[in-house]
């Protein structure tokens, strides 16, 4: 793996420091993601042929997913988000980059959709899929919305991880368990604006 391509930066906070981007390691470089959201957007317009889909992406991570993976949907499509957090405090980013933010299974609806899912065809777009505990919550709340059809679109995989039994329907990559960073996803809010994805250090 090279370092990830992007200007360095290094800000030390109270209780975490974030890593020189120069220091990331890429796992997942941009024309592979490129390659493989292109795919996936064949995969669904296959899969749909004919028929309208509405794409509810994640809020904040799969914002650059879904709006890469829209543009290669040749069906009719519209979008909406959904949000989700944990019950109580956040973790901090330490505890995150140790556990994820989900580990607790305690999820809340922090944004709902804005329009009625009822006999939509449905893909929720997420960035990754770990522990399952996110996508289940979400996968209850959406059915109560009665669609036609309802997939799940996630980006990584990270079976290790699972705890709950649930799997998406179209997988970028699996990817093994590291913490990544980068195409929308974060640590402490930074490196989501990374073009390519990055292994950032547990330690």
């Amino acid at each position: 793996m090279k370092p990830c391509n992007a200007e360095p930066m290094c800000v030390r906070h109270a209780a975490f420091t974030l890593v020189s981007v120069s220091d990331l390691k890429v796992l997942l470089e941009r024309k592979q993601i490129a390659d493989r959201v292109a795919e996936i957007g064949k995969q669904i317009t296959r899969d749909f042929s004919g028929e309208s889909v509405i794409f509810v992406g994640v809020l904040k991570g799969a914002a650059i997913f879904l709006s890469d993976l829209a543009r290669q949907v040749d069906l009719d499509a519209t979008f909406d988000f959904i949000g989700v957090s944990s019950y109580g405090n956040r973790p901090s980013p330490t505890q995150e980059l140790q556990s994820g933010w989900d580990s607790t299974g305690e999820v809340r609806l922090t944004k709902d959709v804005d329009h009625s899912m009822r006999d939509k065809n449905v893909i929720l777009v997420e960035d990754i899929l770990d522990t399952g505990l996110t996508l289940t919550y979400l996968r209850r709340i959406l059915m109560a919305h009665q669609p036609r059809s309802f997939k799940i679109a996630a980006l990584l995989d990270k079976p290790s991880r699972r705890k709950q039994a649930i799997e998406a329907d179209y997988v970028g990559f699996k990817i093994p368990d590291e913490f990544v960073v980068g195409y929308g996803l974060d640590y402490a809010e930074r490196y989501r604006n990374l073009p390519d994805i990055c292994i950032f250090p547990r330690n």
